[in-house]
């Protein structure tokens, strides 16, 4: 029995020819003969145990012996009937595998993802405007594939209190370049950038860049031709000048005068650039193939664009912007009476976790909406207590008017008075729950100040009926950061065009605080110019990722800005949306700090989320650097002396000059209250 054993299996190698034919129909044939010879060995076995039964029936002692004997074989059979199977199941799955190895192996020598098919269509934003979504499908192994989308922010010059007519102008002009945008996508871009590799970020932009240049100068000779047929009309329906024209030289006697005068002491506001319809498909493409190579290349956006800036040397080391987070949007509309300022912003400090940062601005933020309670339903709050704990609550000042809604910012809707009722607000929440400002939490403010010029007195309304000239700005900006240390970061504190004023500020102000340009920042085209910055003299500018900027301009950019010690904010637009890019840019591009807004609507809590996974990543893989604040300090000029008593008391100690040479980051902790005769606006 075992020579017909050690046959079987000789002939079941023979004829399966193991997994080599396993596969084949051949080899399962002849494994299955094999078996089925097993069974019938199996079953003659069994017939001989029956008839040894019948045949020593008598003869108890041969009988066992017998017995014994062909049941010792049984077990044999069945194991090897059971090996046998299992080993054919084996077989069976590393011919699986081995093929797999196959496909990868020859995998590394297939061709490179390329660009299949670009894809646009029209969405809604975080408000519920229209803007443009990219998608990128690849051909990857033969086969089609959709490798990510983006969508685009939409960002409107449109002021909070412009007229209707207006917002319904900007509105109708939005959605006609969303629609533009998607048929360049669909269309030209489509066709353009097909068969590219999604990894070759350099190529794509340039390309995408003549193509816009092309539609520049398409519309240049349009303009161009209407000009001259409306010329061409003019001339035919000329006649003498109208009475009309006479009036205009009555009304510029002394108004006039004024006018002219007010003009000559401020300049001009700078025209604003025209948005190009359709331009958001050259910023949506862009982003959306940056997205693209990321994917194909399996690491984190974040990553690829730090690559992409560092000439493809991966860094060791990444420090996380640090988050300025919208607490407050306060509206300069009736019946508040503040102008001034637009946002409220709070910075972490340093020491602390991203994620203990947010937690700390939760707390604060909670604090702060328990304040702004109206009476009846609240207690009232208990205003900041002295040192003795005798609370200051003269009910000389009343709260600020909470508005229970949200903004689109993310924030609470609340109306001021004065500055000095804003602060004190700040400074309660704060010490209600334990906090210092400037020790335990900064503070930023929004100031906006190009929407604040009244250009025909030449001045800006800082108050409803209040007006301040560009150089007492500055001296009140000076006293308010010497009286408020706490306050580390201005954004806007003048407009672009005053470009004295910038310098002023920059020379007494800058070791203190950050002094940011936002606005003089919106479009990018007009920042480089012959590899310099086309800025005011500032701490640094807020870049929004907008309309036709391409990943390689903010790139190029950011290093310009690095090399020129000027900080970089990556700032979300007005309209944002669900997609969480811009944080990876920030992050991969370096910047200082990132302004999302609050921490209440989705679309901008989700970008908080992406920051808090990056910084989670980051702390795993041992690559997180801890970032820091160092102010800049520059050179000194000849600083206005003059001391504006109307806008803030003269302080009871003699203030020193402020030492350029401070150390990166000194703020001193307000008083537990605030001076009763303050008059700060």
């Amino acid at each position: 029995m075992d020579s017909g054993i050690e046959r079987t299996l000789s002939r079941f190698a023979t004829n399966t020819k193991l997994c080599v034919v396993v596969d084949t129909l051949e080899g399962r044939d002849a494994i299955q003969r094999n078996l089925d010879r097993l069974e019938r060995i199996a079953a003659g076995s069994r017939r001989d145990t029956q008839s040894l039964l019948s045949k020593y029936k008598g003869n108890k002692e041969v009988l066992m012996v017998k017995v014994t004997l062909v049941n010792s074989f049984m077990p044999s059979y069945k194991s090897l009937f059971v090996a046998i199977k299992n080993y054919i199941s084996q077989i069976h799955v590393c011919t699986q595998l081995l093929k797999m190895k196959k496909a990868n192996y020859f995998s590394k020598f297939s061709k490179a993802p390329v660009i299949c098919k670009l894809v646009g269509r029209k969405v809604l934003d975080g408000v519920g405007q229209p803007t443009l979504e990219v998608e990128i499908y690849c051909t990857v192994k033969n086969y089609e594939k959709r490798i990510c989308s983006t969508v685009m922010s939409s960002h409107s010059q449109i002021p909070e209190n412009a007229l209707p007519e207006t917002t319904e102008a900007d509105e109708k002009e939005r959605s006609d370049s969303v629609n533009t945008a998607v048929e360049w996508v669909n269309e030209s871009l489509n066709t353009m950038l097909r068969d590219l590799k999604p990894t070759d970020q350099c190529t794509v932009d340039k390309m995408l860049g003549e193509y816009f240049t092309k539609k520049v100068e398409e519309k240049k000779e349009i303009q161009k031709q209407e000009e001259e047929e409306a010329e061409a009309t003019l001339a035919l329906t000329s006649c003498t000048p109208s009475a009309t024209a006479l009036p205009g030289k009555k009304k510029a006697a002394n108004p006039g005068k004024k006018v002219a005068v007010a003009e000559r002491t401020i300049p001009p506001a700078e025209p604003v650039e025209s948005v190009l319809c359709g331009s958001l498909a050259i910023g949506g493409t862009s982003l959306a193939i940056a997205k693209a190579g990321a994917t194909i290349s399996r690491i984190p956006l974040y990553l690829h664009i730090a690559l992409l800036k560092c000439n493809q040397d991966s860094p060791k080391e990444i420090t996380l912007p640090l988050p300025m987070v919208t607490l407050l949007n306060c509206e300069k509309i009736s019946p508040s009476t503040l102008k001034l300022v637009k946002e409220v912003m709070l910075i972490p400090p340093v020491q602390l976790s991203l994620k203990q940062g947010i937690e700390r601005v939760l707390d604060i933020q909670k604090e702060i909406m328990r304040l702004l309670e109206p009476p009846g339903k609240a207690p009232s709050p208990q205003l900041a207590d002295s040192k003795k704990g005798r609370a200051h609550n003269t009910g000389k000042k009343a709260p600020p008017q909470a508005l229970k809604r949200i903004s689109h910012l993310g924030c609470l809707i609340t109306g001021c008075d004065n500055l000095e009722q804003l602060l004190l607000l700040m400074q309660t929440a704060c010490n209600n729950i334990g906090l210092e400002l400037g020790t335990d939490m900064h503070l930023a403010i929004n100031c906006a100040a190009h929407e604040l010029m009244d250009y025909v007195k030449g001045k800006y309304e800082i108050l409803t009926g209040t007006f301040k000239r560009p150089d007492e700005m500055v001296d009140m900006y000076v006293e308010l950061i010497n009286k408020f240390p706490f306050i580390i970061a201005l954004i806007d504190p003048l407009r672009k065009e005053d470009r004295q004023q910038w310098n002023h500020i920059c020379c007494a102000l800058g070791s203190k605080c950050y002094l940011i340009a936002e606005d003089a920042a919106t479009y990018i085209s007009k920042l480089k110019i012959d590899q310099n910055i086309n800025i005011p003299t500032c701490s640094g500018v807020v870049l929004k990722y907008i309309n036709q900027t391409r990943v390689s301009d903010l790139i190029e950019l950011t290093g310009l800005l690095d090399g020129q010690r000027h900080i970089t904010i990556l700032g979300s637009p007005d309209g944002e949306s669900s997609d969480d890019s811009l944080v990876d840019l920030a992050v991969g591009l370096g910047a200082r700090f990132i302004k999302l807004g609050g921490l209440s609507r989705g679309e901008r809590v989700t970008k908080y989320n992406r920051l808090l996974a990056i910084e989670e990543e980051l702390a795993k893989n041992r690559t997180l650097r801890e970032a820091n604040l160092e102010f800049i300090a520059f050179a000194e000029e000849s600083q206005p002396e003059k001391q504006l008593s109307d806008v803030l008391p003269p302080p009871k100690q003699d203030s020193l000059p402020p030492q350029l040479s401070q150390p990166a980051l000194q703020v001193r902790s307000l008083p537990a209250q605030l001076p009763e005769n303050s008059t700060l606006t």
